[in-house]
């Protein structure tokens, strides 16, 4: 750090040592620059040459980070972000409402009981079995306490809406009728707000442990049917209202008649923060904003625009926490509490508890066997994970913080790997025999 005492740089009395620090400084600034512009690069070249190959964007982030720290640059730009628990939380919280945005934004279809019964099934059947699943892992296997075990469940449940975005419906307007592609994306947008219910269910039983005060009531009351209807009911109020700001004022004062993207960066911000202040659920919120607004004007060509700006910001944030993920594996902090126990119930988790809970949850759809299995294996596991565990951590004292770490940790990196390799050869596969059964129903 530049430390600047009597002999101040302004005062023409530099000694070589103050000069020393300077450059140090300087120099770090710049490699600091150089990097943040490769990343910016990164972001925009890597999709288009990586679309082909069964890798993903993520993998070469982590690689990045990786290969980062080994290298004498490494030195100069200081402790690594994920250090931090609260630097954590806030980056993880802000990418993650830029995607939940993105998702919503880029849905075509209609809400609705009937056709949107395989994101209904995956909510109210597949996750609160992977979340009773993972913590009954985690009590039994890994020896966490209860509020633990309900954490770790919790926080590794839902399907990520930054790193599925892979497996995701197009751009708005795409007409997009993949029912794995739209399950996923829809699952991805409301399981994050709804796993919230979950957490805090975690932090008071973690706090009443200590306070012994009684929690269930006021959890019912507050952190399930008020936070959950104040997100919903909020996010579609604002979504209403920016709407017809956007789309439906005199044509000289719509927002839409800007063309500007970045609009969409401030109806993100602006539904999450009103909603939070409401005590609602801001995921919730957001993404129910952006339905909301998504449909206000089904057929405008701006939605395009929004949506594309929102996916570029997503894009960036995610390569530099990714980084600094691959980073902070290299460094070794992440993993130093790394045992066989943890290997094994991250594989667990992955291979066995959210595959069987996604088929339990479709059991009984019209759609075929083969997206059945897609849905229920392609519940990726990412940056979401990183928020709610950072957050809970922050509202309540928990057991075994080593272990919650390393096993959401192990589990973001196993998940990344296996599902970057896997998605883009499992979709072409599975989209080609969707269009040889096609074919074959039509043939006489």
């Amino acid at each position: 750090m530049l430390s600047i005492n009597a002999a101040s740089p302004a005062s023409g009395n530099q000694t070589p040592y103050h000069r020393l620090q300077l450059d140090m400084t300087t120099d770090s600034y710049i490699v600091l620059i150089s990097l943040f512009g490769l990343v910016v690069l990164m972001t925009s070249w890597l999709p288009m040459v990586l679309k082909e190959f069964p890798l993903s964007l993520p993998i070469v982030c982590i690689a990045f980070g990786t290969l980062f720290v080994w290298t004498p640059l490494s030195s100069m730009i200081g402790d690594n972000p994920l250090d931090s628990r609260y630097l954590t939380e806030k980056i993880t919280e802000f990418v993650v409402i830029i995607a939940l945005m993105g998702a919503g934004l880029k849905i075509d279809r209609i809400l609705g009981w009937r056709s949107w019964m395989t994101t209904w099934r995956l909510l109210a059947i597949s996750m609160p079995l992977t979340i009773g699943a993972i913590a009954l892992l985690g009590w039994s296997f890994l020896g966490l306490g209860l509020a633990s075990s309900l954490l770790l469940g919790s926080s590794l449940a839902p399907t990520d809406p930054v790193l599925a975005s892979d497996v995701q419906v197009g751009p708005p307007l795409s007409g997009e009728k993949s029912e794995v592609r739209f399950a996923l994306t829809s699952e991805a947008g409301l399981n994050d707000g709804l796993s919230f219910p979950f957490v805090h269910l975690a932090i008071v039983i973690a706090a009443s442990a200590t306070t012994g005060a009684p929690w269930l009531r006021d959890w019912v009351i507050i952190d399930v049917v008020w936070r959950l209807a104040a997100g919903a009911g909020l996010g579609w109020v604002t979504g209403k209202l920016l709407g017809y700001l956007t789309f439906h004022l005199p044509n000289r004062a719509r927002l839409s008649r800007t063309g500007d993207g970045f609009v969409v960066l401030g109806i993100t911000c602006l539904s999450y923060g009103l909603i939070e202040m409401a005590h609602g659920y801001g995921f919730v919120g957001v993404f129910v904003t952006a339905l909301t607004l998504r449909h206000a004007e089904r057929d405008s060509g701006y939605h395009e625009n929004l949506h594309s700006f929102a996916e570029q910001i997503e894009r960036l944030m995610m390569m530099i926490v990714l980084v600094c993920f691959g980073a902070a594996i290299a460094e070794g902090s992440v993993f130093k509490a790394l045992d066989w126990r943890v290997i094994v119930a991250s594989l667990v988790i992955l291979f066995l508890v959210r595959p069987i809970a996604g088929w339990l949850g479709l059991l009984g759809s019209p759609i075929r066997k083969r997206e059945k299995a897609v849905i229920a294996i392609f519940g990726i596991r990412g940056l979401g994970s990183f928020y709610y565990l950072a957050y809970a951590l922050g509202h309540a004292p928990f057991s075994h913080v080593e272990i919650l770490w390393v096993t959401v940790s192990l589990v973001v990196l196993i998940s990344v790997v296996l599902h970057g390799i896997a998605v883009t050869p499992v979709m072409h596969w599975l989209e080609r025999e969707n269009d040889k059964a096609d074919r074959e129903q039509v043939a006489p």
